[in-house]
């Protein structure tokens, strides 16, 4: 199926294939992490990848836009790689961003790689935004008051698939939490076992991973821990399973 249901504190939410997180009630169509220009920056410290990063992230995140036409977009922080990322876009690519902002209710979450403002794009930015009930922000809080909905970890898992070993990235829910996995091409992605998102979920979890086409909810007693000696875990540009 293209699309999982997500019951979050009473609200019904949708995991789009693509990474995208659609709360068709309130006309909302979330994103978590593109990190526009990341490859720019990695540029600059000598780490040479092709340098569409963001193209192919505006790409997505168009088709994405066009398929569930909501009236608000909210980017879960880290929208931009540091704070310079949006001087460093291109010409067509600064284009293209904005007609998307235009067309949208368009609100930026501060998160720790863009604290601030981008520069002449358009939209708004607050540190988190409550709605229904839940609060949406960029970093979970380690013992949330309310039901949150944030980004930053950008969780992945493993399982086996017909005797083939396969990492996604992936959502992560329980029924007062909900992590989105990182939109950006460029972002790698953190085994949802690691502590550090295990943790958050002291009952358990389902994983939402990402296929090509589809979403596959996966049980957290399925799936498999990852090897902290594999390279692709941290390494910058990493890709787990991009869609």
């Amino acid at each position: 199926m293209r699309q999982a249901w997500l019951p979050v504190a009473g609200a019904v939410l949708v995991a789009d294939a693509s990474g995208a997180l659609v709360w068709p009630e309130q006309g909302i169509v979330a994103v978590a992490d593109l990190h526009l220009e990341k490859g720019s920056a990695l540029a600059r410290r000598g780490q040479l990848l092709p340098p569409y990063d963001t193209r192919t992230t505006l790409a997505r995140l168009e088709a994405v836009l066009a398929r569930w036409t909501p009236r608000r977009v909210v980017s879960l922080g880290d929208g931009f790689h540091d704070s310079a990322a949006s001087a460093r876009l291109c010409a067509e690519d600064r284009a293209r961003l904005q007609r998307l902002i235009a067309a949208h209710d368009w609100l930026w979450l501060a998160g720790n790689h863009d604290p601030g403002p981008p520069q002449g794009l358009g939209g708004r930015v607050e540190a988190a935004l409550e709605i229904a009930g839940i609060t949406l922000r960029h970093q979970p809080e380690p013992r949330p008051g309310r039901p949150e909905i944030a980004g930053h970890l950008h969780p992945a898992a493993r399982v086996t698939v017909r005797g083939r070993r396969l990492a996604r990235r992936c959502f992560v829910a329980d029924e007062r939490r909900l992590l989105l996995p990182a939109f950006g091409s460029y972002t790698g992605g953190l085994d949802v076992l690691d502590p550090a998102i295990a943790s958050l979920f002291a009952d358990g979890f389902q994983a939402t991973l990402l296929g090509e086409q589809q979403v596959h909810a996966v049980s957290h007693h399925r799936l498999l821990r990852g090897d902290a000696s594999d390279p692709r875990r941290k390494r910058p540009g990493a890709h787990w399973g991009l869609c």
